[in-house]
């Protein structure tokens, strides 16, 4: 027997056959209540009514999992209006889900996600303008790029203006090489270098946001990759509870897409990580042990990521030593590089067989 569960009720049956069922209230509010329970993953009354007492159950959603097998079954021949249920009333109840799933209380994860691509975009206008600022400002004091950087850099101009100001600010006692601007065009640098400041501003509140949101909702994530590498897998796989529904390999490419369909369309190298590399014991790994350590950290974060999700126990720090004591034993076991064989092609590749 299979369970079969449709906009309008929940249904046992046998082949093509309806053995039992149990039909949803005509009311839309009824409805949309349940259709959204079975968009959160839930389980319906109505099916564990159904499926109560009896062995060897199948079931056509995986959803449904806890009382069953899933399996393909073609319920095409259990019609709405074979019971009673019309298009008016299913309209209804589709326009009920949706306002009740929109107003359901969003996610802190769901926030992670758009917080972190907006510090992408807030670090992508940071550095445009940082570049035409350098430009601009050159012509005038071209020499403040070796005593200035980033935002320090802007917020002398904003401040000064004039190299005069700036100099006596740092301390300086040079000569000049750059031009004179006339007054409208120096204030025209000064607002911009004021706009980067701002900008600048923005990015570390951004930072300092997406910290605390990493640190209270995913601890075990946080303690293995630390808040923004977390806040980035995080926002590349979609949410936490698709991250914690990866495989480690997916999560160790993760950011290195591109790089994937380069190597399966062209047939080049196949990419070792993705943005697991900016985890300090991959980037600062010799090249030949980075594809190790990243399946190591990968397999990790995919353990730390179900936990938080589904509300473990904190196990970041033995995680953490875990992996700690498997990046030492690769070193261990892989101090030197492997030798280069040739291929078929005649390009070069590494061995990566143990050595004994």
């Amino acid at each position: 027997m299979i369970l079969i569960t449709k906009w309008f009720g929940c249904f046992l049956c046998d082949e093509n056959r309806i053995i039992d069922k149990r039909l949803f209230p005509k009311d839309a509010s009824e409805i949309s209540e349940r259709l959204a329970l079975m968009q959160r993953g839930g389980t319906l009354p109505e099916e564990y009514e159904l499926v109560e007492g009896k062995s060897r159950m199948f079931v056509a959603d995986r959803r449904q999992a806890l009382l069953g097998k899933p399996t393909l079954f073609d319920s095409s021949f259990i019609k709405a209006e074979n019971f009673g249920y019309d298009n008016k009333l299913m309209h209804e109840a589709m326009l009920g889900l949706g306002r009740l799933r929109t107003s359901e209380p969003i996610p802190r994860d769901r926030s992670l996600v758009q917080a972190i691509r907006n510090l992408d975009d807030l670090i992508e206008t940071s550095n445009l303008l940082n570049e035409r600022l350098h430009e601009w400002y050159g012509l005038h004091f071209p020499e403040l790029a070796d005593y200035a950087k980033d935002k320090r850099y802007a917020d002398l101009i904003a401040r000064y203006g004039e190299r005069d100001g700036i100099m006596e600010d740092l301390g300086l006692e040079l000569e000049s090489i750059g031009a004179e601007l006339d007054e409208e065009d120096m204030r025209a640098v000064q607002d911009l270098a004021d706009t980067l400041c701002r900008i600048y501003d923005d990015r570390e509140r951004t930072e300092e946001y997406i910290s605390s949101i990493v640190k209270d909702s995913c601890p075990n994530l946080c303690a293995i990759a630390g808040g923004p590498l977390s806040a980035r897998l995080i926002s590349l796989a979609g949410g936490l509870e698709r991250l914690a529904s990866l495989p480690s390999s997916t999560i160790q490419m993760l950011g290195a897409e591109k790089a994937m369909f380069r190597h399966l369309k062209s047939g080049k190298r196949p990419p070792k990580h993705g943005v697991i590399y900016q985890h300090p014991e991959v980037h600062r790994a010799p090249k030949w042990q980075r594809g190790n350590i990243s399946r190591a950290l990968a397999g990790k974060v995919s353990i730390a990521a179900k936990i938080d999700q589904y509300g473990g126990e904190f196990r970041g720090d033995a995680l953490n030593e875990e992996f700690l004591k498997r990046v030492e034993d690769i070193k261990r076991r892989y101090p030197n590089p492997p030798k280069r064989l040739q291929n078929q092609g005649g390009k070069k590749r590494f061995n990566n067989k143990k050595r004994r």
